[in-house]
């Protein structure tokens, strides 16, 4: 078994209107916003040289 990463709550300022289309584009899609973002903060990491994850 793998350890659990602790989760992490953060705040963010967003422009409104492209929170409001990219929310929609993940309720239509099922996907979860948070995740997303996680997603994208991984793949960042890695490729700015990261490599343990």
């Amino acid at each position: 078994m793998g350890l659990k990463m602790a989760k992490k709550i953060i705040s963010l300022s967003l422009d409104e209107e492209a929170y409001k289309k990219y929310k929609e584009i993940c309720d239509r899609n099922g996907w979860i916003l948070s995740k997303q973002i996680e997603n994208f903060m991984i793949k960042e990491t890695k490729r700015n040289g990261v490599k343990k994850w």
